[in-house]
């Protein structure tokens, strides 16, 4: 039987100030909003152009102009605004709040008397609904949709999310599996999820309903899309969707029995986010066993140890189980964040830590990356090991930037980076009956409400640095409730004292959980093994075949060209190699790198035929290791993660 699933306590009550995600954090409201705010507004020199805000502008004053940019670069602004609610629900922001108010304004005064919204069909004059494919209209109306109600969360004001809930019950009237109404459902997943807020918002359980028929009549057959003109006439938005067949919209058979993760990365994960909350909201077993299923295939088959996701630039996909090249990949950052939703959600639906372990991995590694460290250049591709001279010359790897971008006219990526650090909050614990869940070891002041009432907790940690996690309990009486603090999957030794007095935990799915009446002031000190350590690939992978990885925690390290020089493919370590730690203060406002023994080749040594029978000769060295989040924030130069392992 299905527990009630959890909730996450709401952002207003999660205070961050954590000594690693602070600086992060705190570019978000003082950096990247005000600058993407520049950029969807084509206001910064040197950056690919938006257009987002110009063609509401051209809506709203009726003028005769184009519209620019993609079929979903409404979204742009949708993003940022999400985005904005987060910032503005922990810290009121006034000048940040008049801005979003005025983008509000443009989109209200571009929606059309029946309710529908999109700058795209409304510009053009083409037929509603006619591409459901690759026309994104119900993608975009999903991006609106994530932000009005986080707005009116944050800010109590009501306007936006009426002009979305007038949006709905149009899609309402529009869609469904009664005769008359449209049968189909969107080419790009991502307004099922957003309905489902809605719906938990308002209280309108239409659409909770329309949120299921657009997940459960999904990929039944003859599939809605073949019916459609693009597909019959060949007259695609995007010319490479005639390569592309039903799987890769996960259309090519009915969504109960798909069981492997298939078709673009994006798209699905947003998908799986929908079922999983459905399977919530109706208690269905069967649809929450295959999430776990698709959960399970991509994880243990299809996902980088980066927690990136989507191995296929052609299509931005998913291929075939262990096919993970790290040159070549793809690893979208809007795909990694989609990956943290579906895993979020089917922890608060099951309480298994598993979930947890690898949202924990995807927000330390592959969300980060994508962004560098002065909140004003972006990753939208992440790959493992980059030679620029190589990514910059071989077509097959016009995907892989070498340096992070301002902009892109496909901006998908920089906004969903921003509102996922704006709502970090969502992801470190969750509550239910009269149990708070500790998820994510980042220090911050919690307040979260139990059936014994108002808990407060004091985090403080500096993980996965170290390994000690500190919880104090604040307020003014006693409160008897359960802390369940989540054991990493891979902690191998963990201990817990209450008051400075070790007391053994029942653990459960990767939870440890402590029931007792709590004192103000009372304290727990859990301490986990933390250790830098060589991570090894299971052999199926062919790319990381006698290949090692270096790992803290969570947390993957790379060896970058500005500490060890080129030719970083010919490095060699031993998995038994002693791993030293230094702290440097004068790195990237901070980091923990690793130093250890190793080979390479010497190449000063090389001739310069290109066959024969000489054999490289290798030299002893020391290489330094930095977080992979930080690559590429000193300038170009080669990246490698997975190193050759001395046998």
């Amino acid at each position: 039987m299905m527990q009630q699933r959890l909730k996450s306590v709401a952002l207003e009550n999660v205070r961050i100030h954590d000594v690693f995600w602070d600086k992060y954090i705190d570019l978000v409201e003082d950096v990247i909003l005000p600058f993407q705010w520049e950029l969807i507004n084509d206001r910064v020199e040197g950056a690919e152009k938006s257009y987002c805000i110009q063609n509401f502008r051209i809506v709203n004053e009726k003028r005769k102009e184009p519209h620019m940019g993609m079929v979903f670069q409404d979204t742009d602004v949708a993003k940022w605004l999400e985005a904005v609610a987060y910032s503005l629900a922990k810290k009121p922001n006034a000048k940040l709040e008049e801005l979003a108010d005025q983008a509000i304004s443009l989109i209200e005064g571009a929606q059309c008397e029946d309710g529908y919204l999109n700058t795209y069909y409304t510009i053009t004059g083409k037929e509603r609904w006619s591409d459901l494919l690759e026309g994104h209209e119900l993608y975009t109306a999903g991006h609106m949709i994530e932000a009005a109600v986080a707005y009116y969360e944050a800010t109590g004001k009501e306007k936006f999310l009426r002009v979305v809930s007038r949006f709905a019950d149009y899609m309402c009237d529009v869609f469904g599996s009664e005769e008359g109404k449209n049968h189909g459902y969107p080419g790009h997943p991502e307004v099922e999820l957003a309905l489902v807020k809605l719906y938990h918002t308002t209280g309108e359980e239409r659409y909770l309903a329309l949120a299921d028929h657009f997940v459960r009549s999904r990929g039944e057959q003859p599939c809605y899309f073949e019916k459609e003109d693009c597909v019959r006439e060949g007259n695609y938005i995007f010319p490479e969707f005639a390569d592309f067949r039903m799987d890769y919209l996960q259309a090519h058979m009915p969504l109960r029995e798909q069981k492997t993760a298939e078709g673009h990365a994006v798209r699905a994960v947003y998908l799986y986010s929908a079922m999983a909350d459905l399977a919530g909201e109706y208690r269905d077993e069967e649809l929450l066993k295959q999430c776990g299923e698709l959960w399970e295939n991509i994880t243990q088959r299809r996902m980088y140890i980066t927690g990136g996701i989507g191995s296929a630039a052609f299509g931005e996909r998913f291929t075939c189980d262990y096919d993970l090249p790290n040159n070549t990949n793809y690893s979208e950052s809007c795909a990694t964040i989609g990956l943290a939703m579906f895993s979020n959600r089917m922890f608060q639906i099951t309480r298994d830590g598993k979930y947890m372990d690898t949202v924990e991995q995807a927000l330390y590694n592959t969300l980060l990356a994508g962004i560098a460290m002065d909140g004003r250049h972006f990753f939208y591709v992440n790959p493992l090991e980059v030679i620029p001279e190589v990514a910059e010359n071989n077509p097959t790897m016009r995907h892989v930037k070498t340096e992070r971008q301002k902009w892109f006219g496909v901006a998908c990526c920089p906004p969903n980076i921003s509102r996922t650090l704006a709502s970090m909050g969502n992801y470190i614990c969750a509550a239910g009956e009269n149990t708070i869940y500790s998820n994510l070891f980042i220090s911050s002041e919690i307040s979260a409400e139990l059936e014994c009432g108002t808990v407060g907790i004091r985090l403080a940690a500096d993980y996965p640095s170290k390994g000690e996690i500190l919880y104090g309990f604040t307020g003014e009486e006693a409160k008897t409730f359960t802390l369940a603090m989540r054991r990493p999957g891979y902690c191998s030794r963990c201990t817990v004292k209450v008051n400075r007095e070790e007391v053994f935990p029942r653990e459960e799915k990767g939870y440890l959980y402590l029931n007792r009446t709590w004192m103000p002031g009372d304290q727990v000190e859990l301490s986990l093994d933390v250790p830098f350590r060589f991570v090894h690939c299971n052999p199926r992978v062919h790319e990381n075949i006698g290949r090692i990885a270096l790992m803290k925690g969570p947390r993957v390290y790379c060896l970058e060209e500005a500490d060890n020089g080129k030719y970083l493919r010919s490095v060699m370590v031993s998995p038994d190699a002693e791993i030293t730690e230094e702290y440097r203060e004068d790195l990237l406002g901070g980091t923990l790198c690793a130093a250890f023994q190793g080979k390479r080749i010497d190449y000063s040594q090389v001739s310069e035929v290109l066959y024969g029978d000489e054999r490289p000769a290798y030299t002893e060295d020391t290489f330094t290791a930095v977080p992979y989040c930080e690559w590429n924030n000193r300038g170009k130069g080669e990246m490698i993660v997975w190193m050759r392992e001395c046998l």
